[in-house]
């Protein structure tokens, strides 16, 4: 009871952020906070309790449960027990948006082709609040668990793809990141000194890429480029990544830096002929 209790404390300053984020009369709380308990899903472990999905959502206990109860009744949430979990019914939200976007059949074949010549994995990522979201992913290895995945989130100050994305951000959307993100550390080399971010975030604009080794999980080295809108607007970030003790940030630079580039511009080109899919890339990236 105590647990749950600092929990709503906690989480009715952040109910009362969304209250006065609402952008006009028009704004659906409800709708808002039954899309953050679908999102709270995320995260391992696959079955939460209420308990669990308020921590998750930021949500009090008594608006995650009614969201819940909610979700339930609709069918995109099963009660197992004391926890829940998501249907098979979800999946059709997240189809819907590949099959009427088209972004498979416009991304894949580039990542297919970078990554048969560089080798590894490669990934396109959108900014969405304080986390990278992978639009597209696309991976040659074989009996190792990939890491990142179409669909898959990760926070954006670990990442170079975030990194990238923050770089494409205004100042005062850059000082919104900073004022929302949890600068949590993943493993020992992970950069959470918000000085010594905004340093990197502004190298890797000056550079127009960023590197990182080891930051969210051991033994990941990547390298990611900007994706730029028809208006010079950073709409996505592109990257390669491979295993640490394979390649050095340097050496990645060196040999695969020129060709990310050129995908990236590929890219551009391709998504600019689809104003579905533009406008879905440039909504993706929102700091709110």
């Amino acid at each position: 009871m105590r647990k749950l209790l600092r929990i709503e404390s906690n989480a009715k300053a952040r109910d009362n952020r969304v209250s006065r984020a609402a952008p006009d009369a028009s704004f659906v709380r409800g709708l808002a906070h039954g899309l953050r308990v679908l999102e709270a899903f995320d995260a391992r472990p696959a079955a939460l309790t209420l308990t669990d999905v308020a921590r998750q959502s930021g949500l009090t206990p008594a608006t995650a449960r009614r969201s819940l109860h909610t979700l339930v009744s609709l069918g995109y949430v099963r009660r197992a027990d004391k926890q829940f979990v998501l249907s098979a019914r979800v999946l059709g939200l997240g189809l819907a948006y590949l099959r009427l976007t088209g972004i498979e059949e416009i991304v894949l074949p580039e990542l297919r082709s970078l990554v048969s010549r560089c080798g590894d994995t490669s990934g396109v990522a959108v900014l969405v609040g304080t986390e990278i979201l992978y639009v597209a992913h696309y991976s040659e290895q074989r009996g190792v668990r990939a890491v990142a995945g179409t669909g898959v989130r990760y926070p954006a100050h670990p990442t170079s793809l975030g990194r990238v994305l923050l770089s494409g951000l205004s100042r005062a959307d850059l000082d919104a990141y900073f004022r929302n993100a949890r600068l949590e550390r993943y493993t020992a080399l992970t950069q959470t000194d918000p000085r010594r971010l905004r340093a990197i975030i502004n190298e890797a604009r000056k550079a127009g890429y960023a590197t990182l080794v080891d930051e969210l999980f051991y033994g990941v080295t990547s390298l990611s480029v900007p994706i730029f809108g028809p208006g010079g607007n950073v709409i996505a970030a592109l990257n390669t990544s491979g295993y640490s003790g394979q390649i050095t940030a340097d050496e990645m630079i060196k040999q695969r830096l020129q060709e990310l580039r050129a995908t990236a511009v590929r890219m551009a080109e391709i998504i600019a002929r689809s104003s579905i899919l533009l406008h879905s890339l440039q909504l993706g990236n929102q700091t709110a």
